[in-house]
């Protein structure tokens, strides 16, 4: 059964918390943070920092993860989403099942050792050809990450997803984005009426075998174990198999805005934080975008920064290869500081 808004007492609460005082604006995520405005100059030479520093740059290592984002529309408009996916922004096009399988033989005909295939958006199953996608990369013998609200769309293709569960087992899983254990903070983020579809959706993969995920964001004021226990309790309430406990299976995610000060990444930055660079994101992924306006399929090198021209890496995987300066606040909050992968 799910929880009531009105009885959502503690999310109240850390709402408050989070606000301190303050009166947040019509549409404010609940998850923003107060900070001060990225410093003048920061981000603005992929080779020196704006303190004149070498920044860091992350080798590649091996193209363990490819992604695919199927197109920014979704059937959501969220108060906070980095790439901007909403009903009505096609900025990313509909991909094709034709541009995922060329990027397929390209991994296959180039000896790239990918594990797993990624989909993300906007939502992955408003696009028409998603289930077409999935049977292509699961019939090559990757596994595959879909990420999807779980919400309507996911739910016209039932039927298809029972058969690629029977065809291919459990080598399919989906992460659904439920962005707080609470309903109040969920629909603050993604909009009045969200929450129970979303939750429908999740139960129905946990009752029917899917291997699931949660996607969740990480409130200032709540520790990570609490934002567990709370996560916990409502899986056990809800009959949703997942282990709370398990970081690859509940992936709680930094807030990222990309107006707000961050330190810059430099080369000494590694030794200073105990982090290796090939443990970074981009040393083992990739993910290939459409653009509104362009003929064909490109290589980005981050699902994080699909439209930054410093990111762009050409129309093949064996272009895109080569090593990527952490020149965007995004690479210093969400992949180094805050330590998270977008990759299963």
């Amino acid at each position: 059964m799910a929880e009531t808004l009105g009885g959502d007492a503690g999310a109240i609460a850390a709402l408050a918390r989070m606000t301190r005082a303050r009166t947040m604006p019509a549409g404010a995520s609940p998850f923003r943070v107060e900070a001060p405005a990225l410093s003048r100059g920061k981000f603005s030479d992929p080779e020196v920092t704006a303190a004149g520093e070498p920044r860091a740059k992350v080798p590649f290592v091996a193209l363990e993860t490819l992604w695919f984002n199927t197109g920014t529309l979704c059937n959501l408009a969220c108060a906070t989403c980095y790439i901007e996916s909403s009903p009505t922004n096609d900025a990313l096009t509909y991909l094709s099942a034709g541009e995922v399988a060329r990027f397929l033989d390209e991994i296959a005909g180039n000896g790239f050792a990918t594990r797993e295939i990624g989909f993300t958006g906007g939502e992955p199953f408003m696009n028409p050809e998603i289930a077409a996608m999935l049977e292509l990369a699961l019939g090559r013998g990757h596994e595959v990450l879909v990420l999807t609200n779980a919400m309507r769309p996911m739910r016209r293709h039932e039927a298809a997803l029972l058969a690629l569960r029977d065809r291919h087992g459990a080598r399919l899983t989906l992460r659904v984005s439920l962005d707080h254990h609470t309903r109040t903070i969920h629909e603050a983020e993604r909009g009045a009426r969200s929450w129970q579809p979303a939750l429908e959706g999740l139960q129905w993969l946990s009752a029917h075998g899917f291997p699931i995920a949660v996607a969740g964001r990480r409130l200032a004021a709540e520790p990570d174990g609490d934002a567990r226990a709370g996560y916990a309790a409502l899986f056990a309430r809800e009959q949703i198999a997942i282990d709370a406990q398990d970081r690859s299976r509940l992936v709680l995610f930094p807030e990222m805005d990309a107006a707000a000060d961050v330190p810059e990444i430099t080369t000494a930055c590694w030794g200073m934080l105990g982090r290796s660079a090939a443990d970074v994101m981009c040393a083992s992924s990739r993910m290939v975008v459409h653009r509104r306006g362009e003929d064909r399929a490109r290589v980005v090198a981050c699902t994080l920064i699909p439209g930054d021209p410093g990111f762009d890496l050409g129309d093949t995987l064996a272009e895109a290869t080569g090593p990527i300066a952490l020149n965007h606040p995004h690479c210093a909050r969400f992949c180094v500081l805050g330590g998270a992968s977008c990759s299963g």
